[in-house]
């Protein structure tokens, strides 16, 4: 899919790079807001999938890591947390991930900045694998990669849960809803942030990408017993399951 305003593909790593460096001075804040905190909320149901309660010391990847806003609820869900190895494109919101909010955390943080699907994770090396609103930033191909990454960095019994924004099909508020995303989202952007439409492209991302049924899929063909889940309407889905032993 090509960006009106650059002639670039929306999905090309250096675009999304871009994009997001943009954007994550004021990430947070305007993530929380237009999403009337919900973000939030599905942040922490997205860790309740995981279900770590009963994995002493886990390790575990934040793929499309972002500010790092799940880290909270990863180490309130499983206190004995040994390490987060955090993967992220951008190199803005790895500064306010790493400065602003987790600083007194970031002993049992590592960060990488790179794209996730070129970085050289070693096979089998983690108990949980979580991703927050990043789906929505790759297309089919790049989703049948991830799927195939999760699946060779998990260690067998290893969790995994990813949400996406999603697009509510068949919701009878469904039209308010997309009204939101690709109107009063920009306005907002450009009456109060001065930007170029960089928010606006959530909604863009969030459309394109659907919901997270054909992501499941992938991540079945990997061999992964996966499931998928809806929140509030569809108006997020989440990916989540678990690699088999055998």
């Amino acid at each position: 899919m090509i960006d009106e305003r650059t002639g670039t593909d929306i999905y090309d790593p250096v675009f999304v790079k871009d994009l997001f460096d943009r954007c994550s001075g004021k990430y947070i804040a305007f993530s929380y807001a237009c999403s009337l905190g919900f973000t939030e909320r599905w942040r922490r149901q997205c860790v309740e999938l995981l279900d770590l309660s009963d994995c002493p010391d886990p390790t575990g990847y934040d793929l499309m890591a972002g500010t790092g806003e799940v880290w909270p609820h990863l180490f309130k869900a499983a206190p004995t947390l040994s390490k987060i190895t955090a993967i992220d494109i951008s190199s803005g919101m790895h500064v306010r991930a790493l400065d602003r909010l987790h600083r007194h955390r970031a002993h049992k943080i590592e960060f990488i900045e790179d794209n996730v699907l070129d970085s050289k994770l070693e096979t089998a090396s983690a108990d949980f694998v979580v991703s927050t609103f990043g789906l929505k930033t790759f297309n089919p191909d790049q989703h049948q990669a991830l799927a195939a990454l999760v699946a060779r960095v998990l260690k067998p019994g290893g969790r995994f849960a990813l949400i996406e924004a999603s697009d509510p099909k068949g919701w009878f508020l469904r039209p308010l809803y997309m009204f939101h995303l690709k109107q009063v989202l920009p306005t907002v952007e450009r009456l109060f942030l001065n930007g170029a439409q960089d928010f606006s492209m959530i909604g863009q991302y969030s459309t394109s990408f659907g919901n997270a049924a054909a992501f499941t899929e992938f991540l079945r063909a990997e061999g992964l017993e996966a499931n998928c889940r809806k929140f509030f309407f569809g108006c997020a889905t989440a990916a989540f399951g678990h690699k088999p032993f055998t």
